[in-house]
């Protein structure tokens, strides 16, 4: 590293689903609050909007919103971070990288400070990520209404693509006032990934 990158604080920031877990976690989730029964009825009733964003017909904000709706709307929220929090304690860890939980480990040993970034729900990736020893938690919040219902559209942008890196500057302040290390998966990831000093997509380098 120069001696530039050197004097900046050193910030590793982690996508959530496939680069610290092995897979996408929001149908896990889904299926966790729901049961099987009353997930496979929903999933084929949104057959038409998964299919129209398998084939690029759909927008990745408004499908998750759709799908949302059709698992979350209505539910009391409360009620629902309580099953956020089992879920995060009890079937993510089952879910996870061994190799990137161990780059998260050498990052806090050198003092960084490492931020989890996802299109993933705060809700569960939240008190996961605090519990894992992350500083920063960056990711996707539903809308809620006044008396504390979910509506199932999304509150603010998907944290996706672009709007990873807006997140990661309106937390931090202008990028060039640190040295980021970024890990990623998939084309969610890439702006984060253009705009790091040492990019990672899909590999976890020797210590």
């Amino acid at each position: 590293m120069n001696t530039a990158l050197e004097n900046k604080p050193i910030v590793a920031a982690f996508d959530f689903d496939g680069t610290l877990t092995h897979r996408d976690t929001l149908l896990p989730f889904l299926f966790y609050v729901s049961g099987w029964q009353a997930f496979i009825f929903k999933m084929l009733l949104l057959t038409p909007t998964l299919a129209g964003y398998g084939l690029g017909f759909i927008r990745n904000d408004i499908a998750k919103e759709r799908v949302l709706t059709r698992f979350l709307s209505g539910m009391d929220i409360v009620a629902l971070q309580n099953k956020a929090k089992l879920f995060a304690e009890h079937k993510l860890p089952r879910l996870l990288r061994t190799g990137t939980m161990k780059r998260l480990h050498w990052h806090k040993q050198q003092g960084h400070r490492c931020v989890v970034i996802s299109a993933s729900l705060d809700m569960y990736v939240r008190p996961w990520a605090l519990k894992n020893n992350f500083d920063d938690v960056i990711a996707t919040h539903v809308e809620l209404l006044a008396d504390g219902r979910i509506t199932g559209n999304l509150s603010g942008e998907n944290c996706f693509g672009i709007e990873k890196v807006r997140r990661l500057e309106a937390l931090l302040g202008p990028r060039d006032g640190y040295t980021l290390y970024a890990y990623g998966d998939s084309r969610g990831d890439k702006e984060l990934l253009s705009c790091a000093n040492y990019a990672y997509y899909r590999q976890i380098p020797a210590e």
